[in-house]
């Protein structure tokens, strides 16, 4: 990956120079030249060739660049805290700006070889320039370092409206590796993550229903139909949903209550919703044989702006395997 000082973050070349660090060698394989003061500054090239840009929701940005520069602060205070340099790279991916958030996760890493959490946001961003490989040796190892550790809450970084963390490092790890085995195509090893994220899950619906999904989803896909349909059995209208309302919905369109078009309008979403839903819809109606709705379903996806979340990242990676079949 490009060093600070070609990225030309000041802030953080005169730390690690502080700390005696160096810079890192190594090119994220889908990077292109990004640029920190440039916002359309291209972050990697999707599965498909197409260029992403940093260009997060306009909205929000003004108040994460400010909690970006708080983080900053304490990075620079308290640079031999782990957690200081999680939080920087945190705030730099809410920004979309993904290879610098790995680069102050390698950074970290390097001075503090033994930290889990480190590994595991590395991978979650490694995962967002579609790099799982890398994606998955950092969230294997993470799991090998945390084995052993006592459950730790991860705070949240956009809190949810109760303002309730919902979810620990250790779940974090397993679903991101789950995630990562998917998008490879590798749904074994997926399901096997899904099931070690399942045991990690605590007592919030919301975890329920996202590992779910994913699970449901990566039984499908090998023709496991019979255990799929198995894992809905514990799923309700009237689950306590603090976030992840749109898994439920797929959920119960996965058990036939509520129908794919009456989920949304696949035609006319918001990127938002075509990000969060799509792709569950595509592969529904993938899994049932309608391979053309699939299709259309993950190009709508793919044409949207939100190329960081999983269900954009998982819609591209079908696309792409379709295209080399």
């Amino acid at each position: 990956m490009k060093s600070f000082g070609i990225q030309r973050a000041g802030w953080l070349i005169a730390l690690w120079l502080w700390a005696g660090c160096g810079g890192s060698s190594h090119a994220p394989e889908t990077s292109v030249s990004p640029d920190a003061d440039d916002p359309r500054s291209v972050e990697a090239i999707s599965l498909l060739g197409r260029p992403l840009f940093a260009t997060p929701p306009a909205n929000d940005r003004p108040r994460q660049e400010a909690l970006l520069r708080e983080a900053r602060e304490r990075l620079t205070r308290r640079p031999d805290d782990p957690d200081a340099w999680v939080w920087v790279g945190r705030r730099l991916g809410y920004l979309w700006r993904m290879n610098e958030a790995i680069d102050v996760y390698t950074h970290g890493i390097e001075r503090h070889p033994n930290d889990a959490a480190l590994y595991r946001h590395r991978g979650h961003r490694y995962i967002t320039l579609r790099q799982f490989e890398k994606a998955t040796a950092d969230l294997e190892k993470a799991s090998r370092l945390m084995a052993g550790l006592p459950e730790m809450t991860e705070q949240d970084g956009l809190p949810n409206e109760r303002n309730i963390p919902l979810t620990t490092l250790q779940f974090n790890v397993w679903y991101h590796l789950s995630v990562a085995h998917y998008a490879k195509g590798d749904f074994d090893k997926a399901r096997e993550a899904f099931d070690r994220a399942m045991q990690c899950r605590g007592k919030y619906d919301d975890n329920l229903v996202a590992v779910t999904d994913w699970l449901y989803m990566s039984l499908r896909r090998r023709g496991r139909d019979a255990e799929a349909e198995l894992l809905l059995t514990p799923i309700r209208a009237d689950m306590d949903i603090i976030e992840n309302h749109a898994y439920l919905k797929r959920l119960r369109m996965y058990k036939r209550e509520i129908r794919p078009e009456d989920i949304f309008d696949v035609d006319n979403a918001s990127e938002l919703d075509l990000a969060t839903m799509g792709y569950g819809v595509g592969n529904w109606y993938l899994c049932e044989g309608d391979r053309a709705k699939a299709v259309h379903v993950f190009e709508k996806v793919v044409s949207g702006g939100y190329w960081p979340a999983f269900g954009f990242i998982a819609a591209e990676a079908d696309l792409a395997r379709m295209k080399n079949r």
